[in-house]
């Protein structure tokens, strides 16, 4: 049997991630299954770039197909930022509710109408022997002016989603896994799986 490593330490994640290649019959492993891996520094200037950086270095260690994602918040009125940095934007140790007071404290002169923001993911899928596959996925909305609703992580009590007249944490997990970047960007995996297996098995 095939396998493919998500390089990721978050059981979520993975699920995600069991759910799209079991048709393919390929078996899932996580860096969960590997603790002697150690976290990969990211170097690079983008979500792509961390992504690959993450894909590949993996991808060489264990000579097997990995997929990586980065992934953040992006708000328009602060130039883009905290973008990849949006884990430790209030500090090295990251701190979800840190984060959210010091975004709502960067954006309290901001008007609503000019508080527009988006959520970025970036997989990279990489393939002993073959040339690293990228694709994206985005999610619209706004900074609130403060938080609502308890499910999900990170920013999500803050982020208006446009489409659905929701924050991110008032949505069920159901709805978020249809609408979210990381689920936009796994679709265009997915659509894309075929052919990259077929690759792999003529080789």
């Amino acid at each position: 049997m095939q396998k493919v490593i998500v390089a990721t330490k978050n059981p979520g994640k993975a699920k995600e991630f069991i759910r799209m290649f079991k048709p393919y019959g390929i078996e899932v492993k996580t860096l969960l299954d590997f603790p002697e891996v150690e976290d990969i520094e990211e170097t690079g200037g983008t979500f792509e770039e961390n992504a690959i950086l993450k894909a590949e270095a993996v991808c060489e260690q264990f000579d097997q197909m990995v997929i990586a994602d980065d992934s953040g918040l992006m708000v328009d009125a602060l130039d883009g930022r905290p973008g990849i940095y949006s884990a430790r934007y209030a500090g090295e140790e990251k701190d979800d509710e840190a984060n959210n007071d010091k975004l709502l404290d960067e954006l309290k002169n901001v008007k609503e109408q000019d508080r527009t923001a988006r959520f970025y993911c970036a997989l990279a899928f990489a393939s002993p022997g073959k040339s690293t596959v990228t694709v994206n996925g985005i999610c619209e909305g706004s900074i609130l002016f403060e938080r609502k609703g308890t499910n999900g992580f990170g920013y999500d009590p803050l982020f208006f989603v446009t489409d659905l007249q929701k924050s991110m944490a008032e949505i069920v997990p159901e709805e978020k896994i249809k609408i979210s970047h990381r689920a936009k960007a796994l679709r265009k995996l997915e659509d894309q799986l075929s052919q990259l297996f077929s690759k792999e098995n003529d080789q």
